[in-house]
């Protein structure tokens, strides 16, 4: 039984990998990680200058997931670059490299510099985190996210996929896929966090920043996430890899998000939860369910939902 995976003409052990914001920030969050079960890693979003975030509480666990609005924390775009020139001269070109600029020119910058470095893994282009103060959704802004892209790949020639906001309507759906697929894009990642979520507990808010307004992540997201993973693995180009992300809790939830197309699953929430033990318990999950089926590989049964 091969739990093996590809996007673009790379090779992954397996499907499984953290999402941007979860246990990925620090240099010993990242050795962990590449010490873990999971497939790949990616490391946190990042900006030129590192940042602090949002003020505490940011992110609280819920009984069905988690909210949070922690502002993109980080510790710079060098010392992300740094790390996975280092990763690269160890041999390791399977890295995922996410940036987040605060405007097109900071994302420009740093794609030039990584344009120009020895990197070989992918970019990952967060256009949705939904939990910076005075900042839109760029995924949000259809006119802004073509910008982005025709500015990008003017001069951009590296692997690179685009990490998106949750999407809830068809037409929309077909609007960005339209927009996605005039580029030569690697992947996309869907969904982000639902973002501008409430949580009451004891007659208050659970977090400080935005007012308690914050993402949403874990099981309370999952239906929107397989839509999403389904909708864009049916409307983009058969050469752009679909990478999942939501309420994935359990290898069922995994079994899910590649059922209805997705090459890769990121973890976020539970990885809060649950350290980097998680990818291994998904991982024996996962591979019960195929036995079951009796699927001997990923490809049997990837992006072949069902329909009544």
């Amino acid at each position: 039984m091969s739990v093996e995976t590809k996007i673009s003409n790379k090779i992954f052990d397996n499907c499984l990998m953290n999402a941007s914001g979860a246990k990925c920030m620090t240099f010993e969050d990242l050795s962990k990680l590449k010490n873990s079960e999971s497939g790949t890693w990616i490391t946190k979003s990042c900006t030129i200058s590192s940042r602090e975030g949002n003020p505490s509480p940011r992110y609280v666990d819920l009984k069905l997931g988690s909210i949070n609005s922690m502002g993109l924390p980080n510790l710079g775009f060098q010392f992300y670059l740094d790390y996975v020139l280092d990763e690269h001269k160890l041999g390791n070109d399977h890295l995922f490299f996410s940036i987040a600029g605060l405007s097109l020119e900071e994302n420009m910058e740093m794609l030039n510099k990584i344009n120009s470095s020895d990197f070989q893994g992918w970019v990952e282009l967060n256009l949705s985190c939904p939990n910076i103060q005075g900042k839109p959704q760029t995924g949000y802004d259809f006119e802004r996210t073509e910008e982005v892209l025709d500015k990008i790949f003017s001069f951009y020639s590296k692997p690179l996929g685009v990490k998106l906001p949750p999407y809830f309507d068809i037409a929309h759906f077909e609007i960005v896929a339209d927009i996605l697929n005039q580029y030569p894009l690697q992947f996309v990642t869907c969904i982000n966090s639902i973002g501008n979520a409430l949580y009451i507990e004891d007659e208050s808010v659970v977090i400080k920043p935005k007012n308690g307004f914050g993402g949403i992540g874990g099981a309370y997201i999952k239906p929107t996430a397989l839509a999403n993973v389904r909708m864009f693995y049916k409307l983009l180009r058969n050469d752009i890899s679909i990478i999942g992300c939501g309420g994935v809790e359990t290898g069922k939830d995994v079994f899910e998000h590649l059922l209805c197309g997705a090459s890769m699953v990121q973890i976020g929430t539970q990885l809060m939860k649950e350290d980097i033990s998680v990818f291994s318990r998904l991982l024996t999950e996962l591979k019960t369910i195929m036995k079951a089926k009796n699927y001997k590989s990923l490809n049997d049964f990837k992006g072949k939902l069902k329909e009544l």
